[in-house]
């Protein structure tokens, strides 16, 4: 049991963590593409660049639907990935920085309701196992707090310089 539980906590935080690294990466290209066409000389090979890493990213988030699993939902999310997609090409095209702004709200709501998605279904699970402690601490990480120490640190002596010769040495 032990076992089961240490396996589901470690595959949410892998879950949480691989999840949202892509809406990070597309939401922050976003926003560098907007700054460099905001400059007040336009920067557009980096605004091209940064719209370019976005649209890879929104490729990636609907190439790894899994449509079998996902139904209509999976359908859902592809339609706007598409949609999405084609705002980043009409934005590279016209250098206009409202598609790329529209695009980065959608992948911050993308990510916010995935997050919150994840954590209705880790306090579920923590309801049915309230003394699971690496449960609690991948929680705690996943909402952005310290997980708890287990035990406590051990800490060396601290090492002390030698005048004459510059070297370090270990006191103690």
């Amino acid at each position: 049991m032990i076992n089961n539980n240490a396996q589901f906590t470690y595959q949410a935080t892998r879950i949480s963590t691989a999840t949202k690294e892509p809406y990070d990466i597309g939401i922050k290209a976003c926003h560098t593409a907007e700054n460099a066409l905001a400059l007040e000389t336009p920067n557009y090979d980096l605004a091209n660049r940064e719209i370019i890493r976005a649209q890879e990213v929104v490729r990636e988030l609907m190439v790894t639907l899994n449509k079998e699993k996902g139904g209509d939902v999976a359908d859902k999310l592809t339609q706007l990935y598409d949609y999405m997609y084609q705002l980043l090409v009409e934005a590279n095209i016209k250098k206009e920085p409202d598609n790329i702004r529209t695009v980065r709200g959608m992948l911050e709501e993308l990510k916010q309701t995935w997050e919150e998605a994840l954590m209705k279904l880790l306090k579920e699970y923590q309801a049915s196992h309230p003394d699971d402690k690496d449960l609690q601490n991948a929680m705690a990480e996943i909402e952005g707090g310290k997980p708890e120490v287990k035990a406590p640190l051990r800490v060396q002596a601290p090492a002390a310089k030698n005048a004459k010769s510059g070297t370090f040495t270990l006191a103690g």
